[in-house]
């Protein structure tokens, strides 16, 4: 019977889009049905495996996407939904093959159900580019959500505090506008599908703040501190408003994680000693 680790593994080394789904969809079937040893016997590689393409360039040389509605711009934005996507199944099964050993079963349950959600997302978009006449690669992408993965790759606390809750509670700021732009010119297909994703990522962000704050919840400090913390030791970016106020209290971030460090204040490391930033990282290497 394959360990949990080894399966979660497989899907980070499968590179062709196609069969990464396949993966991601067998291991979450595998582990409801009981098929799957609870067991972390190996470890996860430091990137996962892509494929020719898309291109992936650094983010500062990524070409500029226009905001109109023409068909051109809009398959731009889908390309770049489904990159995001992409990568997101990637970092769910990372989390459970690098750190479900650190946690109940029930974190794995999570992150597995995430995954193949994640999964079937990039197929609803990736179809949808091709009934517009395109497909996942044929425009380049970036890595930037991979990057934030690799520098909290020592840290389940970092993981949580910055991918699900900084980097995917983007997601639920952004999508409500891209669904406007879609409506705006009658492709409800495609705002059909965003409103799904939508629906399923104040799941994902939940389940991100769920597990820090019951991993948080004997630090002395309340969670949303601990976090702010982290995102100043972490996190290179900003946050930036407008932010989607229900849709993150849905999912359990609540203002007095954010507002504190949003712009105009931002997060600079420099606003939290530097030795309690030590002691942070210290406590949950």
């Amino acid at each position: 019977m394959l360990s949990l680790a080894a399966a979660a593994r497989q899907v980070l080394e499968t590179a062709t889009p196609s069969a990464k789904i396949k993966a991601a969809r067998k291991t979450a079937r595998d582990w409801r049905a009981g098929r799957l040893r609870w067991q972390f016997d190996m470890a996860m590689p430091d990137r996962p495996a892509r494929g020719d393409k898309p291109e992936l360039l650094p983010p500062n040389r990524m070409p500029r996407r226009g905001k109109g509605g023409t068909a051109a711009n809009r398959v731009a934005l889908l390309h770049a939904i489904a990159h995001i996507e992409y990568v997101a199944i990637d970092l769910a099964f990372d989390m459970v093959g690098r750190f479900g050993g650190r946690f109940p079963r029930a974190f794995a349950d999570d992150w597995i159900r995430i995954g193949a959600e994640e999964a079937m997302h990039f197929a609803l978009v990736e179809r949808r580019l091709r009934q517009l006449g395109s497909y996942y690669g044929a425009l380049p992408a970036h890595e930037g959500l991979w990057d934030a993965a690799g520098q909290t790759a020592h840290d389940p606390f970092a993981r949580l505090a910055i991918v699900p809750m900084v980097l995917e509670a983007r997601g639920l700021d952004v999508t409500p506008q891209m669904i406007e732009r879609f409506d705006a010119v009658g492709d409800t297909a495609s705002s059909n599908i965003l409103r799904r994703i939508l629906r399923d990522e104040i799941n994902h962000v939940a389940a991100g703040v769920r597990w820090f704050e019951q991993a948080s919840s004997g630090e002395g400090d309340s969670a949303s501190v601990v976090w702010r913390q982290l995102l100043a030791a972490h996190f290179r970016g900003t946050l930036k408003p407008p932010f989607n106020d229900s849709a993150r209290a849905a999912a359990g971030l609540t203002t007095d994680y954010y507002e504190p460090v949003a712009e105009p204040h931002a997060c600079r490391p420099e606003k939290f000693p530097s030795s309690r930033e030590g002691q942070i990282s210290r406590r949950h290497a």
